[in-house]
């Protein structure tokens, strides 16, 4: 799958399930788009029900991911950032045909 790589905007929607809450984050052109790796026997759909909340800038994102207890992200712009904010490790990403997608569970 190629997509343009260079744009700040991504789509957020946060869920809240009791104290949870969940943030998913996918870059703009990835929405409704369906990742597979059949030599890994991964699919995963980007769903807009899930992801389609808000289009916003990466930079506005990270506020809002910064109060998520659980974050689902895909995308490369997204997924980047995360690791350079030190959200994510690199080791922590699944790669869906060369495009990532890494979530993460804070404990308290």
């Amino acid at each position: 799958m190629k997509y343009s790589m260079k744009t700040d905007m991504v789509y957020v929607k946060i869920h809240r399930y009791g104290e949870e809450v969940v943030v998913a984050i996918c870059d703009e052109k990835l929405l409704g788009k369906k990742l597979v790796d059949k030599e890994k026997g991964i699919e995963l759909y980007v769903d807009p029900y899930f992801y389609k909340g808000e289009l916003m800038s990466l930079n506005k994102a990270f506020k809002i991911l910064g109060k998520a207890t659980i974050a689902n992200l895909v995308g490369i712009n997204i997924v980047e950032k995360a690791v350079k904010e030190g959200f994510i490790h690199p080791d922590a990403i699944l790669w869906i045909n060369n495009i990532p997608h890494a979530q993460y569970v804070v404990y308290h």
